[in-house]
């Protein structure tokens, strides 16, 4: 999930120590958002440019989710989860009735590795509590595995800024707990029957698209 990306100053705080690691967050979202939400937030930070700006990379396919992989300093993943909560909030906003402008609720699913989620809820629960009052957002594990994987969905609602916190700590947290064992990470619309049939390396599943 994380990796030092070259030594802050001795004595440093420990959010300044975070500034020097290097963070890849992996999210589930809905197809239309991610070309259009994420089109313009990618466009954004790819105008940063430089050693600060965070990459953000969408996979490909035609099922209705994908997974959103933002990578880059704890500083520009923040920065890069900042504008597309405003921007989904703008979009929610913008089509709901009588609403009041960007007050809409937003929603993020986090894909984390099940082995990092312990951490995260803590003994009894303690620590997602504790990140839930502190933040402000709504914070939820999913008990069971996303499909032929061994990560698990977080789901993260509020306002933008209240995400944007719950982000923050949820991050410090599994930065500080790394996955054990191996991952085997969610590919949405992969069925179990697409995994068996490349491993025997079956040909003609599917005809191709045009």
């Amino acid at each position: 999930m994380a990796s030092p990306d070259g030594a802050s100053g001795v004595g440093g705080s420990p959010e300044e120590t975070e500034l020097s690691i290097t963070l890849t967050l992996r999210m589930l979202m809905h197809g239309k958002v991610t070309s259009e939400g994420l089109g313009a937030a990618q466009g954004d930070q790819l105008c940063l440019g430089g050693p600060g700006s965070a990459r953000i990379t969408i996979s490909e396919g035609s099922c209705p989710e994908r997974i959103t992989t933002i990578t880059g300093s704890t500083d520009a993943v923040f920065r890069a989860v900042s504008m597309i909560a405003f921007k989904l909030e703008e979009d929610l906003g913008s089509g709901s009735d009588g609403a009041a402008p960007g007050r809409a609720p937003v929603t993020l699913r986090l894909v984390i590795p099940a082995s990092q989620c312990g951490s995260l809820i803590g003994k009894a629960g303690t620590k997602i509590r504790e990140i839930r009052e502190s933040s402000g957002a709504q914070v939820q594990v999913a008990g069971d595995l996303l499909p032929n994987s061994t990560e698990r969905a977080v789901t993260v609602s509020g306002v933008p800024d209240t995400i944007i916190q719950c982000v923050r700590q949820i991050c410090a947290v599994i930065l500080e707990s790394p996955p054990k064992g191996a991952t085997i990470p969610y590919h949405p619309g992969l069925s179990l029957g697409t995994i068996l049939l490349s491993a025997n390396q079956v040909r003609g599943c599917s005809p191709p698209r045009g």
